[in-house]
């Protein structure tokens, strides 16, 4: 990685799958808290970042997010179980576990579209799961009646 000397902008390398699952491996750690540092250097300053719950626009704002969940979670693992790369267009199904305090760790299935921009840079994250159905399927008495209402309401 590199700074053009009297510019903001910042060069890196080339994304590419194995730098991914190599970035991402060491992001999320099975014996103890997640630490992004590493990665944010490959996140655009414009960054986008979407899920199911909110939008955060600016990597400023992607930080603290990025470190919200750091301090809520005991610990954090995240396990890529497929990616493919076209272009400047990354997606990778991935399987969270994630404990919290007085909480059992709770799987969560998903998957992430990066779009990456000219200067290498993710300048485009949305991720895709379902957290509650994952969440209520670790509550026995709970997740036949979730499951059965969603049937209900929507086939």
């Amino acid at each position: 990685m590199q700074n053009i000397e009297g510019s903001n902008n910042t060069i890196v390398e080339p994304l590419t799958v194995d730098t991914i699952r190599h970035l991402w491996s060491k992001t999320y750690n099975p014996y103890g808290k997640p630490d992004w540092s590493h990665i944010f250097p490959y996140y655009h300053e414009d960054i986008v970042f979407e899920d199911s719950i909110q939008r955060i626009d600016g990597i400023k704002e992607f930080t603290q997010m990025c470190n919200r969940l750091t301090n809520r979670c005991e610990q954090l693992n995240m396990e890529i179980q497929s990616i493919v790369m076209e272009s400047n267009i990354v997606f990778f199904q991935w399987k969270m576990e994630m404990s919290f305090k007085k909480y059992p760790i709770t799987p969560v299935y998903g998957c992430t579209k990066l779009t990456i921009g000219s200067d290498n840079r993710i300048i485009h994250q949305r991720d895709y799961f379902d957290l509650w159905g994952d969440i209520f399927n670790a509550i026995p008495w709970f997740h036949r009646m979730y499951r059965k209402f969603l049937h209900n309401k929507f086939g």
